[in-house]
């Protein structure tokens, strides 16, 4: 898909567990969201990002798994003015699958935290759920 050059900031954010391997959670995030900057900590790991293209792998699963609807709700539901939030499975995100997570407790290991903050929240909430409006949107 050919992404509109909408401004947005895009941020994954995750605990790493005492259990996990740094380098596992920091692929989980690669799989997820290829082209971003990464910065670990002790117990955290946070991954930036400045474009829609590099959420390629979550509008292709939301299309092919038909999810729009429900991917729209999480979205609307955590929407507090230019920023929105949702979670993914952390697991699922190591073998290269996109897994919406309701609550954080649904990831054993805790989730991937996506964080997108723009001044057009709607336009970019649109692009990923209704694929009508996202061609219009492109134009």
């Amino acid at each position: 898909m050919r992404f509109p050059n909408i401004s947005c900031k895009i941020q994954i954010v995750s605990e790493i567990n005492l259990s996990e391997d740094s380098d596992k959670v920091k692929q989980s995030i690669l799989n997820i969201l290829p082209e971003c900057e990464i910065e670990i900590n002790d117990s955290s790991i946070t991954a930036k990002a400045n474009s829609l293209e590099s959420l390629e792998q979550i509008y292709e699963s939301i299309q092919s798994t038909k999810s729009q609807n429900v991917f729209r709700r999480h979205l609307e539901r955590n929407m507090n003015k230019e920023t929105t939030w949702f979670y993914l499975n952390k697991q699922a995100a190591f073998v290269k699958k996109v897994v919406l997570c309701d609550e954080a407790d649904e990831s054993p290991l805790g989730p991937l935290k996506v964080i997108l903050a723009s001044s057009n929240i709607d336009q970019i909430i649109d692009l990923f759920t209704k694929p009508e409006l996202a061609k219009k949107i492109q134009s």
